[in-house]
Protein backbone atom coordinates (compact mmCIF):
# COMPACT_ATOMS: atom_id res chain seq x y z
CA UNK A 1 0.00 0.00 0.00
CA UNK A 2 1.39 3.06 -1.38
CA UNK A 3 -0.85 5.34 0.50
CA UNK A 4 -2.18 5.52 3.56
CA UNK A 5 -5.29 8.05 2.63
CA UNK A 6 -6.66 8.12 -0.51
CA UNK A 7 -9.42 11.18 -1.34
CA UNK A 8 -11.53 11.43 -4.68
CA UNK A 9 -14.22 14.13 -5.22
CA UNK A 10 -15.22 14.37 -1.60
CA UNK A 11 -18.19 16.81 -0.51
CA UNK A 12 -19.77 18.27 2.06
CA UNK A 13 -22.92 20.30 2.36
CA UNK A 14 -24.71 21.94 5.15
CA UNK A 15 -28.14 22.59 3.81
CA UNK A 16 -26.80 25.15 1.56
CA UNK A 17 -23.57 25.70 3.04
CA UNK A 18 -20.46 23.77 0.73
CA UNK A 19 -18.01 22.82 3.38
CA UNK A 20 -15.98 21.21 0.96
CA UNK A 21 -15.88 21.20 -2.49
CA UNK A 22 -14.84 18.26 -4.26
CA UNK A 23 -11.51 17.40 -2.69
CA UNK A 24 -9.07 15.10 -4.37
CA UNK A 25 -5.67 14.39 -2.64
CA UNK A 26 -3.35 11.34 -1.12
CA UNK A 27 -1.42 10.89 1.68
CA UNK A 28 1.92 8.56 1.65
CA UNK A 29 2.32 6.16 4.10
CA UNK A 30 4.96 7.21 6.88
CA UNK A 31 4.60 11.10 6.01
CA UNK A 32 3.84 13.69 8.12
CA UNK A 33 0.77 15.85 5.99
CA UNK A 34 0.07 19.24 6.26
CA UNK A 35 -3.28 20.03 6.10
CA UNK A 36 -3.07 23.84 6.19
CA UNK A 37 -5.38 27.49 5.75
CA UNK A 38 -6.98 29.52 8.15
CA UNK A 39 -9.78 29.10 10.31
CA UNK A 40 -12.92 28.41 8.69
CA UNK A 41 -11.17 26.39 5.96
CA UNK A 42 -13.00 23.48 6.32
CA UNK A 43 -9.76 21.81 7.74
CA UNK A 44 -12.26 20.03 10.90
CA UNK A 45 -14.82 18.65 8.98
CA UNK A 46 -12.71 17.07 6.57
CA UNK A 47 -11.03 14.90 9.27
CA UNK A 48 -14.33 14.36 10.52
CA UNK A 49 -15.16 12.79 7.21
CA UNK A 50 -11.48 10.90 7.29
CA UNK A 51 -12.36 9.64 11.04
CA UNK A 52 -16.10 8.57 10.01
CA UNK A 53 -17.61 11.02 12.34
CA UNK A 54 -19.49 12.87 9.66
CA UNK A 55 -21.58 11.00 6.53
CA UNK A 56 -20.08 13.20 3.31
CA UNK A 57 -22.43 14.13 0.67
CA UNK A 58 -20.19 12.61 -2.11
CA UNK A 59 -16.91 11.14 -2.86
CA UNK A 60 -15.06 8.34 -1.74
CA UNK A 61 -12.14 7.74 0.73
CA UNK A 62 -9.89 4.98 1.66
CA UNK A 63 -8.13 5.18 4.43
CA UNK A 64 -5.77 1.91 4.84
CA UNK A 65 -7.90 0.14 2.54
CA UNK A 66 -11.16 0.74 4.30
CA UNK A 67 -14.32 2.68 3.99
CA UNK A 68 -14.67 5.44 7.34
CA UNK A 69 -18.49 4.68 7.15
CA UNK A 70 -18.65 0.86 5.97
CA UNK A 71 -15.64 -0.38 7.53
CA UNK A 72 -15.75 1.70 10.88
CA UNK A 73 -15.15 -0.42 13.53
CA UNK A 74 -12.32 -2.36 11.45
CA UNK A 75 -10.50 1.02 11.04
CA UNK A 76 -10.83 2.06 14.68
CA UNK A 77 -8.29 -0.11 15.42
CA UNK A 78 -6.06 1.24 13.27
CA UNK A 79 -6.17 5.53 13.63
CA UNK A 80 -5.78 7.66 16.27
CA UNK A 81 -7.85 11.02 15.89
CA UNK A 82 -6.89 13.34 18.73
CA UNK A 83 -9.65 16.88 18.38
CA UNK A 84 -9.18 20.29 18.69
CA UNK A 85 -10.64 20.23 21.90
CA UNK A 86 -9.09 17.76 24.41
CA UNK A 87 -11.91 15.14 25.08
CA UNK A 88 -11.04 14.27 28.41
CA UNK A 89 -12.28 13.16 32.13
CA UNK A 90 -11.35 16.12 34.51
CA UNK A 91 -11.71 13.99 37.43
CA UNK A 92 -9.55 11.64 35.98
CA UNK A 93 -5.88 11.17 36.41
CA UNK A 94 -3.68 11.11 33.13
CA UNK A 95 -3.28 7.75 33.38
CA UNK A 96 -6.87 6.52 34.22
CA UNK A 97 -7.86 8.91 30.82
CA UNK A 98 -5.42 6.38 28.61
CA UNK A 99 -6.24 3.38 30.04
CA UNK A 100 -10.40 4.36 29.69
CA UNK A 101 -9.45 4.71 26.45
CA UNK A 102 -7.12 1.60 26.28
CA UNK A 103 -9.77 -0.39 27.56
CA UNK A 104 -12.45 0.61 24.88
CA UNK A 105 -9.96 -0.50 22.56
CA UNK A 106 -9.50 -3.63 23.97
CA UNK A 107 -5.49 -3.09 24.02
CA UNK A 108 -3.41 -5.80 25.69
CA UNK A 109 -1.34 -5.68 27.94
CA UNK A 110 -2.49 -2.11 28.73
CA UNK A 111 -0.27 -0.99 31.92
CA UNK A 112 2.79 -1.29 30.63
CA UNK A 113 1.59 0.44 27.41
CA UNK A 114 0.33 3.44 29.07
CA UNK A 115 3.18 3.68 31.12
CA UNK A 116 5.25 3.69 27.62
CA UNK A 117 2.91 6.37 26.07
CA UNK A 118 3.35 8.41 29.45
CA UNK A 119 7.22 8.11 28.99
CA UNK A 120 7.23 9.01 25.34
CA UNK A 121 5.46 12.32 25.97
CA UNK A 122 7.74 12.99 28.60
CA UNK A 123 4.26 12.88 30.86
CA UNK A 124 5.20 9.62 34.10
CA UNK A 125 5.60 12.57 36.84
CA UNK A 126 2.65 13.89 36.29
CA UNK A 127 0.52 10.10 35.59
CA UNK A 128 -1.25 10.13 38.63
CA UNK A 129 -1.80 14.14 38.77
CA UNK A 130 -6.11 15.22 38.05
CA UNK A 131 -5.99 16.71 34.32
CA UNK A 132 -7.77 19.66 35.50
CA UNK A 133 -4.99 20.74 37.42
CA UNK A 134 -3.03 20.48 33.68
CA UNK A 135 -1.97 23.42 31.46
CA UNK A 136 -3.81 23.30 28.09
CA UNK A 137 -0.66 21.69 26.63
CA UNK A 138 -0.18 18.99 28.85
CA UNK A 139 -3.85 18.17 28.45
CA UNK A 140 -3.20 18.03 24.26
CA UNK A 141 -0.31 15.89 25.57
CA UNK A 142 -2.39 13.02 27.20
CA UNK A 143 -4.87 13.35 24.36
CA UNK A 144 -1.85 13.03 21.92
CA UNK A 145 -1.65 9.57 24.69
CA UNK A 146 -4.99 8.50 24.07
CA UNK A 147 -4.84 8.39 20.46
CA UNK A 148 -1.89 6.43 20.55
CA UNK A 149 -2.89 3.76 23.32
CA UNK A 150 -3.72 1.39 20.67
CA UNK A 151 -0.71 1.14 18.92
CA UNK A 152 -2.50 2.79 15.76
CA UNK A 153 -1.02 3.39 11.79
CA UNK A 154 -2.13 6.50 10.97
CA UNK A 155 -2.84 9.88 13.16
CA UNK A 156 -5.63 12.12 12.56
CA UNK A 157 -4.72 15.34 14.49
CA UNK A 158 -7.02 18.42 14.25
CA UNK A 159 -4.84 21.69 15.52
CA UNK A 160 -2.39 19.69 17.79
CA UNK A 161 -0.13 22.36 19.09
CA UNK A 162 -2.79 25.58 18.81
CA UNK A 163 -2.62 27.56 22.03
CA UNK A 164 0.15 26.13 23.65
CA UNK A 165 3.79 27.71 24.09
CA UNK A 166 6.72 27.48 21.56
CA UNK A 167 8.73 25.15 23.78
CA UNK A 168 5.81 22.78 24.43
CA UNK A 169 5.12 23.31 20.31
CA UNK A 170 8.92 22.21 19.80
CA UNK A 171 8.44 19.00 22.25
CA UNK A 172 5.37 18.06 20.00
CA UNK A 173 7.02 18.16 16.60
CA UNK A 174 9.86 16.31 17.57
CA UNK A 175 7.21 13.09 19.05
CA UNK A 176 5.15 13.44 15.34
CA UNK A 177 8.70 13.30 14.01
CA UNK A 178 9.66 10.19 15.97
CA UNK A 179 6.01 8.84 15.56
CA UNK A 180 6.57 9.38 11.86
CA UNK A 181 10.22 7.91 11.27
CA UNK A 182 8.68 4.63 12.70
CA UNK A 183 6.20 4.21 10.23
CA UNK A 184 3.42 5.93 11.09
CA UNK A 185 1.39 8.45 8.83
CA UNK A 186 0.14 11.90 10.34
CA UNK A 187 -2.36 13.82 9.29
CA UNK A 188 -2.60 17.65 10.97
CA UNK A 189 -4.35 20.02 10.32
CA UNK A 190 -3.15 23.69 11.54
CA UNK A 191 -4.12 27.13 10.83
CA UNK A 192 -0.70 28.16 12.17
CA UNK A 193 1.27 28.66 8.66
CA UNK A 194 4.83 28.17 9.94
CA UNK A 195 3.98 24.65 11.26
CA UNK A 196 3.72 23.93 6.98
CA UNK A 197 7.47 23.77 7.02
CA UNK A 198 7.72 21.13 9.51
CA UNK A 199 5.51 18.77 6.93
CA UNK A 200 6.40 16.59 3.96
CA UNK A 201 3.98 17.51 1.82
CA UNK A 202 1.21 20.42 2.63
CA UNK A 203 -2.17 21.02 1.38
CA UNK A 204 -3.71 24.25 1.10
CA UNK A 205 -7.11 24.95 1.78
CA UNK A 206 -9.38 27.48 1.49
CA UNK A 207 -13.61 28.02 2.09
CA UNK A 208 -13.63 24.13 1.40
CA UNK A 209 -12.01 23.61 -1.55
CA UNK A 210 -7.99 23.22 -2.19
CA UNK A 211 -5.85 25.56 -3.78
CA UNK A 212 -2.75 24.11 -3.64
CA UNK A 213 -0.78 20.72 -2.71
CA UNK A 214 2.79 21.01 -2.62
CA UNK A 215 6.02 20.23 -0.83
CA UNK A 216 7.04 23.00 2.02
CA UNK A 217 10.20 23.72 -0.11
CA UNK A 218 8.02 24.08 -3.75
CA UNK A 219 5.81 26.44 -1.46
CA UNK A 220 8.99 28.36 -0.40
CA UNK A 221 9.95 28.48 -3.94
CA UNK A 222 7.00 30.46 -5.19
CA UNK A 223 7.60 33.44 -2.88
CA UNK A 224 9.86 36.60 -3.60
CA UNK A 225 13.40 37.16 -1.91
CA UNK A 226 14.93 40.62 -1.50
CA UNK A 227 18.90 40.95 -1.46
CA UNK A 228 20.15 44.03 0.09
CA UNK A 229 24.25 44.32 -1.07
CA UNK A 230 27.01 47.19 0.08
CA UNK A 231 28.51 48.20 -3.31
CA UNK A 232 31.25 50.99 -2.90
CA UNK A 233 29.13 52.14 1.01
CA UNK A 234 26.18 52.48 -1.38
CA UNK A 235 22.44 49.85 -0.19
CA UNK A 236 21.50 48.65 -3.15
CA UNK A 237 18.52 45.83 -3.27
CA UNK A 238 17.19 43.77 -5.47
CA UNK A 239 14.22 41.14 -5.41
CA UNK A 240 14.54 37.70 -7.24
CA UNK A 241 12.70 34.24 -7.16
CA UNK A 242 13.14 32.24 -3.64
CA UNK A 243 14.74 29.77 -5.92
CA UNK A 244 18.49 28.49 -5.56
CA UNK A 245 18.40 28.94 -9.29
CA UNK A 246 17.21 32.73 -8.54
CA UNK A 247 20.11 33.11 -5.94
CA UNK A 248 22.76 31.95 -8.09
CA UNK A 249 21.83 34.03 -11.38
CA UNK A 250 22.10 37.41 -9.28
CA UNK A 251 25.69 36.58 -7.64
CA UNK A 252 26.49 35.85 -11.04
CA UNK A 253 24.98 38.84 -12.68
CA UNK A 254 26.57 40.70 -9.78
CA UNK A 255 29.94 39.29 -10.33
CA UNK A 256 30.70 39.17 -6.75
CA UNK A 257 32.71 42.32 -7.45
CA UNK A 258 35.45 43.33 -4.44
CA UNK A 259 33.43 46.42 -3.90
CA UNK A 260 30.37 44.36 -2.58
CA UNK A 261 31.41 43.76 0.96
CA UNK A 262 28.04 42.74 2.27
CA UNK A 263 25.49 40.81 1.17
CA UNK A 264 22.16 39.66 2.94
CA UNK A 265 18.65 38.01 2.02
CA UNK A 266 14.92 38.56 2.68
CA UNK A 267 12.96 35.48 1.85
CA UNK A 268 8.95 36.02 2.13
CA UNK A 269 7.43 34.36 5.07
CA UNK A 270 5.27 31.23 4.69
CA UNK A 271 2.41 33.32 5.56
CA UNK A 272 2.91 36.16 2.79
CA UNK A 273 3.38 32.93 0.47
CA UNK A 274 0.18 31.18 1.68
CA UNK A 275 -1.72 34.95 1.33
CA UNK A 276 -0.41 35.23 -2.15
CA UNK A 277 -1.32 32.14 -2.92
CA UNK A 278 -5.12 32.93 -1.95
CA UNK A 279 -5.23 36.05 -3.15
CA UNK A 280 -4.52 34.70 -7.03
CA UNK A 281 -7.25 32.00 -6.99
CA UNK A 282 -9.97 34.76 -5.33
CA UNK A 283 -8.90 37.18 -8.80
CA UNK A 284 -9.18 34.45 -10.95
CA UNK A 285 -12.61 33.25 -9.68
CA UNK A 286 -13.64 37.08 -9.67
CA UNK A 287 -12.84 37.37 -13.41
CA UNK A 288 -14.56 34.08 -14.29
Amino acid sequence: MNHAVEINNLTKNYNQIQALKSITLSVPVGAIYGLIGPNGAGKTTLIKALVGSIKPSSGYINILGLNPLTDKWALRRKIGYMPQSASLYEDLTAKENILFFGKAQKVENIKQKTDEVLHFVELSERANDLVRNFSGGMKKRVSLCCALIHQPKILFLDEPTAAIDPHLKLQSWNLFRKLANSGVTLFISTHLMDEALLCDKVTILMNGEIIAVDTPQKLIERGKTVITYKDGGAIKTSTIPSTPEGLANELLKLGLKPTITEVSTKPDTIENIVLNIIGIKQNLKSNT
